[in-house]
């Protein structure tokens, strides 16, 4: 495997993070982190392992969250050592940035949280790269804020995290995982991404799976999904600018304790990215 780029975010190349939604076991967690491994031969801009250790934000009370923090992060460890992909996790609490950035190589801040300035100082303030995903009610100029917050962070400490390993420059990115429209539903503006790069000075990602969710609309008051628009949904976001892919898969999204209706079957995922990647590069030649 080859090692990954200097920057988490590539400006130039086409990049991935995919894992499951939520820390699962150490079997499933492997099982995904070797298929994503052997993915990366084909990324240019290398492939980041996601899950998170905690799913704070869901409709209904009784949901399944995840390991937690400390157990969490363990497992995340374990990915990284049994692959050697670089490893992300959101973040929901200031006071959870430093200890998540000792475990993992990139920060996410979750879409609800993308003007929380506290937790955005505090993440920046690591020196670790840090993913903000946009507001499903923020228009892309609007998100210009939470990267200044980042990057505002960042240069408190950055003295400091020069004499670091790997924390010699904060990475920020920027996902669009698209808007509120109506009830329940989602729509993806493909204008966002040249917007958002031009206000936040950033790379985008697009974040193919959570933007076919359904909030609300699936069993029990659970997010619903339909994930047969997420092919048509990557082509078009890289065709109109997003600089890398964000994707959560799962080898049975249909038992996934979170968000299997909008989760990609893993074995499906080979052929997205390579399909993507042609996009990339035609459309930059």
């Amino acid at each position: 495997m080859p090692p990954p780029p200097a920057l988490a975010f590539p400006p130039d190349a086409f990049f991935l993070i995919a894992g499951p939604c939520v820390v699962e076991d150490d079997a499933l967690n492997l099982r995904v982190g070797e298929h994503l491994a052997r993915l990366a031969e084909r990324v240019p801009g290398g492939v980041i392992y996601k899950a998170s250790f905690d799913k704070a934000n869901r409709s209904n009370p009784g949901a399944q969250r995840g390991p937690g923090l400390e157990a969490g992060l363990a497992a995340l460890r374990r990915v990284h050592e049994a692959t050697g992909l670089r490893t992300l996790t959101d973040v929901h609490h200031p006071e959870q940035c430093a200890v998540a950035a000792a475990a993992v190589d990139v920060l996410q801040i979750p879409a609800f949280l993308c003007r929380q300035t506290d937790l955005l100082l505090a993440a920046g303030a690591t020196g670790r790269p840090v993913n903000v995903k946009k507001g499903q009610w923020m228009q892309p100029d609007g998100m210009r804020g939470a990267a200044a917050k980042v990057r505002e962070g960042a240069a408190t400490c950055r003295a400091a995290a020069r004499g670091a390993a790997g924390r010699g420059m904060t990475d920020v990115a920027i996902t669009e995982r698209g808007t509120f429209f109506g009830y329940g539903d989602l729509v993806v503006d493909m204008r966002s991404f040249r917007l958002l790069r031009d206000a936040c000075a950033a790379p985008v990602i697009f974040d193919a799976t959570h933007s076919v969710q359904r909030p609300g609309q699936g069993i029990g008051g659970s997010s619903g999904g339909a994930r047969e628009h997420i092919p048509a949904l990557a082509l078009a976001a890289v065709a109109a600018g997003a600089q890398g892919l964000f994707v959560e898969t799962h080898p049975n999204p249909d038992r996934a304790p979170s968000d299997g209706p909008n989760m990609l079957p893993l074995a499906e995922l080979d052929r997205l990215v390579d399909r993507v990647i042609d996009v990339w590069n035609s459309c930059r030649r």
